[in-house]
Order: C-alpha cells, then sequence, then structure tokens
C-alpha cells in the first residue's frame, strides 16, 4: 500500500492537493481515492472499484485507444487558450460557474478556448452543479454564444429535476455527472429524461463491471470521466471506454496534466489527442509519499471504509 499526495496545478473542486492510496493485489494495481466531501458509506463504491482492480482486473476491450478531451480550470483566458493548444486534443471541457468569477469571466474563457481549438473542436464546459434552473438557461445561452455553439452542458443544477427542467429550456444538450455518480440509483437521469449524456465515473459507481451495467441500462450515449486520479485510476477510466459498445464523444481522461506530477514513471499523458487503452494499471513508482499524518489519516479511513464494504 503507497499513500500519496500530489500538489494540483490549479486549485480544483476546493483543494490544492490530491491525496490517495494505492493498493496492490494479484491482478495489479488500484487506487482509493474518494474526495474529502465523500462520506464513509459513499467511499465504499471507491473500494470496491480499487479492488476489481487488484484482485479480478477488467473486461476484454473493443478498441485499443480512446479519444479524450482537455480540461480547462478557471484560468483566464490566455492561460486557457495555451493549455487547450499545448494538448492537441481536439475537445476541450471548461470549467464554470466558479463563485470566484462572473459568467463574463467564463463566456471570455470559452472564447479563447474556441480560438484555441479553432471552428472543428469541440467546446463543452461543466458548472458542477453551482446553478439553479433560470441562472443555468442565462449562463448556458450565454456560454453557447460565446463557444460558437456547446458540445454540451455538463451537470449545471444539483437535481434531476432541475436538469430535467433546463434540458427542456435549452437547444443545447445536458449531460449528467453528480446525478449518476453519487445517486442511490444511477438510472433515474434517464427515467426522468433529465440528461442527453452519462458521465460514467469508474471508481464512484463501483468499478468497470459495475460501470458497463450502468451504461447498458441508462441507455444514453456515454462519456467516461476521471476523479482527478494518478495513472493508477486512470487506467481503469480507459479499461471502461475501451469495453465500452460505443464511444461517440472524446472521453475527460486526459486529466494527468492538472497534477503537478504521477507516480508513474510513464504517465498516461494524451498523444495527439488519445490515450491507449491498458490492460492493468502502471506500476507506481515511490514519487509524492504522503506525510505520516495524511498517510496515517488514510490509513484510517480505508479501515473504515472496508468495515463498511
Amino acid at each position: 500500500m503507497k499513500v500519496y499526495a500530489i500538489p494540483l496545478r490549479t486549485r480544483f473542486r476546493g483543494i490544492t492537493v490530491r491525496e490517495g492510496v494505492l493498493l496492490h493485489g494479484p491482478a495489479g494495481w488500484g487506487e482509493f481515492c474518494p474526495f474529502a466531501d465523500y462520506s464513509d458509506a459513499e467511499s465504499v463504491p471507491w473500494l470496491r472499484a480499487a479492488l476489481e482492480a487488484t484482485e479480478a482486473g477488467w473486461p476484454a476491450p473493443v478498441r485499443d485507444r480512446v479519444e479524450v478531451n482537455t480540461t480547462v480550470p478557471v484560468v483566464g483566458p490566455e492561460q486557457a487558450y495555451e493549455l487547450v493548444r499545448a494538448s492537441g486534443c481536439r475537445t476541450a471541457k471548461v470549467k464554470v460557474a466558479d463563485p470566484r468569477v462572473s459568467v463574463a469571466d467564463d463566456c471570455a474563457r470559452v472564447e479563447a478556448v474556441r480560438a484555441a481549438l479553432g471552428p472543428d473542436g469541440a467546446v463543452r464546459i461543466d458548472a458542477n452543479t453551482a446553478w439553479d434552473v433560470d441562472t443555468a438557461v442565462r449562463a448556458i445561452t450565454d456560454l453557447d454564444k460565446a463557444a460558437g455553439g456547446l458540445e454540451y452542458a455538463e451537470q449545471p443544477c444539483p437535481s434531476i429535476e432541475e436538469l430535467a427542467a433546463v434540458r427542456r429550456r435549452v437547444g443545447v444538450r445536458i449531460a449528467a455527472d453528480e446525478s449518476i455518480r453519487r445517486a442511490e440509483d444511477p438510472l433515474k437521469v434517464a427515467v426522468a429524461g433529465a440528461a442527453d449524456i452519462a458521465v460514467l465515473k469508474v471508481s464512484p459507481l463501483g468499478g468497470v463491471r459495475r460501470a458497463l451495467e450502468v451504461a447498458e441500462a441508462c441507455g444514453l450515449p456515454c462519456v467516461v470521466s476521471s476523479a482527478v486520479e494518478t495513472s493508477v485510476g486512470l487506467a481503469a477510466g480507459l479499461a471502461l471506454a475501451g469495453a465500452l459498445p460505443s464511444l461517440e464523444f472524446a472521453c475527460g481522461l486526459g486529466t494527468i496534466s492538472l497534477l503537478q506530477g504521477d507516480v508513474s514513471a510513464n504517465p498516461l499523458s494524451p498523444v495527439d489527442g488519445y490515450l491507449p487503452v491498458p490492460r492493468e494499471a502502471p506500476e507506481p513508482v515511490d514519487a509524492f509519499p504522503a506525510p505520516p499524518e495524511v498517510a496515517a489519516a488514510w490509513e484510517e479511513r480505508l479501515a473504515r471504509v472496508r468495515a463498511l464494504a
């Protein structure tokens, strides 16, 4: 077992350091890294996903590489432009709705991203549940204009009912993320007509096989996204993307650039906008060890979650 603590390049989800535990078993390495706001009960699927990787491995893929988007955090337009240009990706997901900035700031960032991608690239936004319905409708309309057309807007509001209301009032596709990964029943989104696209994350759903079941049952086009893991966790996301029968959108797995380093000597960084589908997670090296008090806290958390699993 290895406990890591890696600084982020930019504040993300309210944190500046990504922490987690790497576990090893007969099938290889897995990653357990629920965010701090996840309760022990909510963290059980994250442990199941890690144990799947260490004990059972993943289903055989149907493709050998996956197109990915680059993720643009809440930065100024100039930095956003440079990040997208340097990424080599044809799709960019832009974080919006941060309380520190305005919709006008978000629009400027989106305009810069469009300029970096050119007219043929795809721009998507992610509000992480920040808006109410009316605010979401106004903001999505403005951001759609700034982008010259959005591919989709991800999780503009917290609840399924709000997503459905926004979807009825805008001409932009709506993607559901938190409404799937933090729901007791992740299939309610499809039943309620709340989304056009399902965003799947391996760890919150309990592993690659469980995520494949959700994808089949919900009947929506899927985008596989990361939870800002190291390359060990990203490998599981790529295994899911590689095993989905259909994959029409770029996936949100090009996130290793959000970290200031990695636990692997060969990080899973996109090349020309693509990542390979691995058969197992990369072997971690002794990099970014967590301070003793952080490691002890994670060991205690892991023990509590194991008791519930």
